[in-house]
């Protein structure tokens, strides 16, 4: 699977959210307009290309510095920081950390990650939080969490859907107790039960797979869909994705610094 700060939660909203929902605290600022016309940049590999010319950078939180947040921050850039919340990965820091019982099957194509049993939110809640404590450390005002469908995967567990929903919003609580937004990546089936606890949603392929009118709900409360395509050219997905209101590149699939946005006539 594509890898798919305080108070200071400028940008990725291009406007107003709804009102606060229930008791679960809300960023307090993320409404000015880094979602823009330039696409955005989804660069989990390599050096950060900082000299990308978009409003949203979605980088990888224990790969990039402060100093590369700060830097693109500087220049007006919103800077979200990439946690793969529902997958261990074995070489980060904290692998260590997870018990053996709640390590599952490896993810197809995905070498060195094995989905986690995310009913045991004991054991896996503290990691998470800790990540995205890290997060915020290093100045970053929002989070993209991956591997968030694995009651729909061979994980290696009786999965259910509301398995799916509980450890999907606790990741928003997570987030929104430390102000930090939070994307919802792909999990096209529960839009319509998350769309209120996620501030914005990163979704790879719905062109490809024709599955992007799933995600019209965020559209709808007038949040993001930053959306990625890997197999097909832009000539063919953006005249799908610009109506539709997303924010549309196109990528190579091991997330290194190449984009290429949509036409400017087809993101405006």
């Amino acid at each position: 699977m594509a890898r798919d700060a305080g108070g200071r939660c400028a940008a990725i909203i291009a406007c107003c959210l709804l009102a606060l929902v229930g008791c679960t605290p809300r960023p307090p600022d993320i409404s000015a307009p880094a979602v823009d016309s330039r696409g955005w940049q989804y660069q989990l590999q390599g050096r950060v290309d900082t000299a990308v010319d978009t409003g949203t950078f979605i980088v990888d939180g224990f790969d990039v510095d402060a100093a590369t947040v700060a830097d693109l921050q500087d220049r007006g850039r919103t800077v979200i920081c990439y946690i793969n919340a529902g997958a261990k990965e074995d070489w980060r820091p904290d692998a260590s950390r997870y018990p053996e019982e709640v390590v599952g099957d490896p993810l197809d194509g995905w070498k060195g990650e094995r989905w986690l049993d995310i009913r045991r939110t004991d054991a896996i809640s503290p990691i998470l939080a800790e990540r995205f404590d890290m997060c915020r450390s290093k100045g970053f005002t929002g989070i993209e969490a991956d591997n968030v469908d694995g009651y729909t995967q061979d994980s290696g567990f009786e999965l259910t859907d509301d398995d799916q929903l509980s450890f999907n919003r606790m990741l928003a609580e997570l987030a929104h107790e430390r102000s930090l937004t939070i994307g919802l990546k792909n999990d096209l089936d529960q839009i319509d039960d998350l769309v209120d606890d996620f501030d914005f949603a990163v979704n790879e392929s719905c062109v490809q797979y024709r599955e992007c009118d799933a995600l019209t709900p965020f559209v709808e409360q007038g949040k993001p869909v930053l959306h990625v395509e890997y197999e097909l050219d832009t000539a063919t997905f953006c005249p799908v994705t610009a109506p539709l209101g997303f924010r549309s590149i196109r990528k190579p699939v091991g997330l290194t610094a190449p984009v290429e946005p949509c036409p400017a006539a087809d993101a405006a």
